[in-house]
């Protein structure tokens, strides 16, 4: 194997690495940004939410609105962490994400086809911060002034 085979091959990598990290960050900022509209909607008790009776995990709707927003802020927080590709913000990513799809899954009565679309997207998050190997991934995306 040549040296410039080599190089492509970690480029490559590297490219692959940025590119899931950046589409988990997008991913994970607009599931932020919609929950913490679905968090406002529910803390002012928007006629949007179903309401359902004998449900196992019934909260008030004001409850779940605090929880959505919550966790909406951080996502959005935690999301500009991976935009500067932090390892601590992949870490916090899956967790945030995990949690997000547990909120929408509780959830999921309120608002049946929005809280299934939240669980899609943040199972793609999880999938892109998982696939990328520390050693594959490289400093924030790109610095001005340095070769790929």
């Amino acid at each position: 194997m040549t040296a410039t085979h080599t190089t492509h091959r970690t480029t490559a990598k590297q490219g692959w690495a940025a590119g899931t990290t950046v589409f988990a960050a997008v991913m994970l900022m607009l599931a932020g940004v919609l929950d913490i509209f679905r968090g406002i909607m529910a803390i002012a008790e928007d006629d949007v939410f179903v309401t359902t009776r004998n449900y196992v995990f019934e909260f008030d709707l004001t409850s779940w609105g605090w929880i959505h927003l919550a966790l909406g802020v951080v996502g959005v927080l935690v999301s500009l962490g991976l935009f500067r590709a932090a390892t601590w913000a992949r870490v916090a990513g899956v967790a945030i994400a995990g949690l997000i799809i547990i909120a929408n899954f509780l959830s999921l009565p309120y608002y049946p086809a929005w809280s299934i679309v939240m669980i899609a997207m943040s199972g793609f998050i999880i999938w892109a911060l998982c696939t990328v190997r520390r050693d594959d991934s490289f400093e924030p995306f790109e610095r001005p002034g340095r070769d790929m």
